[in-house]
């Protein structure tokens, strides 16, 4: 992460953001800390943060109490229910 940073540019390609989400990613010991890794790179960072959480989310098992709490507030009802029937039909087992 620390060679990255300084050198990293906004970049919408797959090859100028995946290995860098998956390196944020690597370099994290949780869920939260993976995504705020993947953000501190900068340039394409909304990107890099989705493919991190995405990857740490299968990883780790587990979201946050309160980001879950928040966006559950902020979604709205149609979504709420795509996600719910996501989890429904995908259910995380496991740690």
């Amino acid at each position: 992460m620390n060679d990255i940073r300084p050198t990293y540019s906004y970049d919408v390609s797959c090859q100028g953001s995946v290995p860098e989400a998956i390196i944020a990613f690597l370099e994290s010991i949780d869920f939260e800390d993976a995504v705020r890794k993947a953000i501190s790179i900068g340039g394409d960072s909304d990107t890099i943060a989705c493919i991190t959480g995405s990857i740490a989310h299968a990883f780790y098992r587990v979201l946050p109490e309160q980001h879950v709490r928040i966006s559950r507030q902020i979604l709205p009802p149609d979504l709420l229910e795509v996600v719910d029937e996501f989890k429904d039909k995908y259910p995380m087992s496991g740690k």
